[in-house]
This record gives structure tokens, sequence and C-alpha cells, in this order.
């Protein structure tokens, strides 16, 4: 039997001493040329994901009209996007109109503050309400992070999975939040193009994608993870390899990443600890949205109530069979030994999502982040028949308009 040892590369990977040759491609490794480069490859790809992604909007259009509804006021003026309103017009410290149900006075402090100043920024410059400029910001922010999906791919599979993986994305069953007035398609923007960087070795500037990415979600520790992780790494490496010393310009980036990535997270961190007169006030305010960590306990109590309920929800349903799918396509991630900045990445964002207690019906939209988790179904896709591939991005296009439709219209909460 032949035997495969694990190496750490020096680029902070994960990989094989016979690790499977990867596709032959004038897009891999150092030969792509950069991000811009890679933008004339992916124009084929952006076509069909905005074009997916018109398909759901389209249908959600007719069906929001027959209840007098208007896309804007849907997508850009309900639930979470309230707060990130009220932030933009307001800060953290005006009223927030209507009251808080959940979180008290302080409810604001639980939302991070790069998304709402963006959107205070664009509303300023362009002269648009800022329920216009948010929308904007999201809308635009969906293409770079749709870029950044391919650009990660292409590097790891590429052009051909890359295309799969972001046509994939544009129809899992929560991507309507990529055209919503929502911090996931900035995140995902951020967190894709701070991967991108580490694995083209780019660190000041993962480290600086890192820091923005961690002051937007809460979940942007799992990029914060993956850039000091890997260049932590990546500077042991450096210095086991070259004896004991490194190159100074080398390790100075290195170190900036280090030191860059965990500054946005830690600093609203700090800040809203100050603001409620206690180190830990983050997530005292994350308690009383009802929202904490207990290893799984409440997932898995969730999802066993789904066989035991007599008023089990069509949510209720996708978003347990989109955990399961979830952990089942981390475990397939790990057989194609990703670099180690993209499983780390990966991986926190699904502990986050499964370990975390509360808003189990936004737990599919808390994975939307982790796009990794399509490259072993866009491999697949890569490999099958051009009849295959059409009957299933077709059906699941029509599966994810309809239920993008489901949730923002009949769902009476948050996606």
């Amino acid at each position: 039997m032949t035997q495969t040892r694990i190496r750490a590369g020096s680029d902070g990977s994960v990989r094989g001493r016979r690790a499977a040759p990867r596709p032959a491609t004038k897009a891999s490794g150092a030969a792509a040329g950069g991000a811009w480069a890679s933008l004339r490859r992916a124009w084929a790809a952006l076509v069909l994901h905005t074009a997916l992604r018109l398909a759901g909007v389209g249908v959600l259009a007719v069906w929001a009209h027959r209840k007098g509804l208007g896309l804007h006021e849907v997508l850009a003026t309900r639930w979470d996007s309230l707060f990130y309103l009220s932030i933009a017009e307001n800060g953290y410290t005006g009223p927030m109109e209507p009251a808080c149900q959940l979180g008290g006075p302080t409810c604001k402090l639980a939302f991070f503050p790069v998304y709402p100043w963006l959107t205070r920024g664009v509303s300023a410059v362009t002269g648009l309400p800022v329920s216009w400029a948010a929308w904007a910001v999201a809308l635009l922010a969906s293409l770079i992070a749709a870029w950044g999906v391919f650009a990660v791919a292409e590097k790891l599979h590429g052009t051909r999975v890359a295309f799969f993986a972001v046509a994939l994305y544009a129809i899992v069953p929560h991507a309507l939040v990529q055209s919503m007035a929502y911090t996931e398609p900035l995140f995902v923007a951020l967190a894709a193009w701070s991967l991108y960087a580490v694995l083209s070795r780019s660190w000041v500037t993962a480290g600086v994608l890192a820091m923005v990415a961690g002051a937007t979600r809460p979940s942007g520790s799992a990029v914060v993870a993956a850039v000091v992780l890997s260049a932590l790494w990546t500077l042991l490496a450096s210095f086991r390899s070259r004896g004991g010393s490194a190159g100074r310009r080398h390790t100075a980036r290195l170190c900036a990443a280090v030191v860059l990535a965990p500054l946005g997270w830690t600093a609203f961190f700090v800040w809203v600890g100050h603001r409620l007169g206690r180190w830990d006030g983050y997530f005292i305010e994350q308690r009383a949205w009802g929202s904490t960590f207990d290893g799984g306990r409440y997932t898995l109590e969730q999802i066993r109530r789904l066989f035991t309920a007599p008023d089990t929800t069509l949510n209720q349903v996708v978003v347990a069979l989109t955990v399961a799918a979830a952990v089942i396509l981390l475990i397939a991630l790990l057989t194609q030994r990703p670099p180690a900045a993209v499983w780390i990445y990966t991986a926190v964002l699904v502990l986050i999502a499964v370990g975390g207690a509360g808003f189990f019906h936004s737990k599919a939209r808390f994975l939307l982040p982790a796009f990794p988790l399509l490259f072993p179904l866009a491999a697949a896709l890569a490999r099958a028949r051009r009849t295959t591939v059409v009957w299933v991005l077709a059906s699941a296009t029509a599966l994810s308009a309809l239920y993008g439709g489901y949730l923002v219209l009949v769902w009476h909460r948050s996606p």
C-alpha cells in the first residue's frame, strides 16, 4: 500500500507528498497573473451567476407584486436590515425604531459596524436614501464576492471547477440573501479575497482584508483565524527551512498579517465592553439576544424535534438538511487536502453555525459564507455530462428561487 505523508508547505497549506495532480490550467499557481487577470477568466462565471440570481429575484418580484409589495421594500427594509439602517442613520446611541424585542436598549451593539459605515458613506456621496445605499452596497459586494469565490476555487482546482463553484454559490438554499441589504455579501467578498491573498502569499493584503472582515460580522473570527494561523505556520516553516533564519521582508509581512488581522474584531469587542462597562460586554449582549455557544446541543435538539414536533415548518427542514450537508461536505473538503487557510476558515464557520445555540431558523444563512463547502460539488459537476449539469443547475435554480420567495414572503422571521 502506498503511504502518503502529510506535511506543511511554506505557503501554509496542508498537502500530501503524493498529492493528486491538479487540472492543467494556465490559471494555476503563480502563473494565474493575479486577481485582475482572473477577472478575464471569470467573466463567463459571473454572467451565469448574475443570470441565476436574476432568476431568483425575478420569481420574488412577481410573487411580491401579487402581494402588493415592491422588491426594495422586501429586500432592503426588513429584519436585520432595519438595524443596519438605524446604525447608518443614527449611530449606535440613537433610538431604535421600532424598539428592539430582543437585546434590550443596547440591542444595536450586537451588529458590527463596517456595513452601516459603508452605507452611510455611499448615501452621503451619492445622495441616495440610506436604504437604497445599503442595497446598492450589498448588490455590488455580491458580485465582488462571486468573483472572489471564482478566484479561490480557480487557484485550487482550475477554471472549470471555479465556474461551477460560482454557479452553485448563486443557487444555494439561502442565495436570496446575496441580494438583500444584509452583511453576508460584503463579508463573503472580504473573506474570499483575504483567502486569495493568503494563497497568493500577499500577507499584508490578507491581514488588512481580515481586519475589515472581522469588523463586519461576528463570524469574521473565522477569517482572522485562517490568516493568523496560516501566517504563523508559514513563518515557522520558513525558519525551519532556512536553518533558523528568514528574510527580513518576508518575516515583516507575515508579522504584519498576524498583527493586522485581529484588529477589527478585537476593536469592536473592546469598544462594546467599554460601552457596557465590562470586558465581556459583547457576549452579554449576544446572550440578551438569545445567542450563546453550547457545542451543538441546541442544534441537535432542534433536529430531533423535526421528528417529534407537530408544527415543523419548511424552513426548519431546509435548515436541518443544510446543516447536515455542511458537516458532510466539510469532510469531503478535507479529502481534497485544501490549503490550511481554506480549511480553517470553513471549519470555524461550520463550528460557529452548528455549535451556536439560538436562531436555528437562520443557521443556513450563517453557513452561506462557507463557500469552500461547494468545491467538492463543483468538482463533481465539472466531471459530469452536459445533460446532467443542465438538469442539476436548472432544477436547483427553480427550487432556490421558490424557496427564496418563501423565506421573505411566507416565513415570518428573518431568513
